[in-house]
């Protein structure tokens, strides 16, 4: 892959991470920290997850560790620990934090080539071998997928949707338009029963 393809990557990543924080603008903490689904996913949670998971595959994967601890990353943490953000990591604390995990990020990103190796100690043992270009594939997934889920969970929380500030990628419609074509979509899953 050529420094171009790179450079896209790391694109489609940052764009990735501008939506997962702008899905939180304009919330009061309380509903960042609502847990709105039954597995509890949460707004704030999800940027404390994604923080995890760029300081440890652009950090330990390349030998390159994040400075800070982030005790709910440890092994013998409790399960889902890095799903919620504690009544003492505030949203400004979690959102600063996933930005200086960018920062380490992004000079693990700019210093190796696409083609440096890295170890995935969490993979199975087949699967750890991995390149910069495949941690890079698959941080660029993860942040996506969970920036999906930040777009179902802020439309739960006040209704609000929309891919990124400036392009909601939405037709356009009023209130009463969504609110029939959502009817119109509930009667064909009815007829269907």
């Amino acid at each position: 892959m050529t420094s171009a393809a790179k450079t896209d990557l790391h694109r489609y990543l940052q764009e990735g991470r501008d939506a997962v924080l702008w899905k939180l603008e304009g919330l009061a903490e309380h509903d960042v920290r609502r847990p709105l689904t039954p597995t509890g996913t949460n707004l704030l949670g999800l940027v404390k997850h994604l923080a995890g998971v760029e300081a440890g595959y652009f950090g330990e994967v390349f030998g390159r560790e994040f400075p800070e601890p982030l005790p709910w990353t440890d092994d013998d943490a409790e399960p889902n620990a890095d799903m919620w953000a504690t009544a003492q990591e505030s949203p400004a604390d979690v959102v600063a934090l996933y930005r200086r995990v960018w920062e380490h990020s992004d000079a693990t990103i700019t210093a190796l080539p696409l083609d440096a190796p890295g170890e995935v100690r969490w993979w199975r043992p087949e699967s750890r071998s991995v390149t910069l270009q495949r941690i890079l594939l698959h941080v660029v997934a993860e942040t996506h997928r969970h920036a999906g889920h930040a777009d179902l969970v802020r439309e739960l929380v006040d209704g609000q949707a929309g891919v990124r500030a400036g392009n909601d990628n939405l037709p356009a419609g009023d209130a009463a338009w969504w609110a029939g074509y959502r009817a119109r979509l509930q009667s064909v899953a009815d007829a269907v029963r």
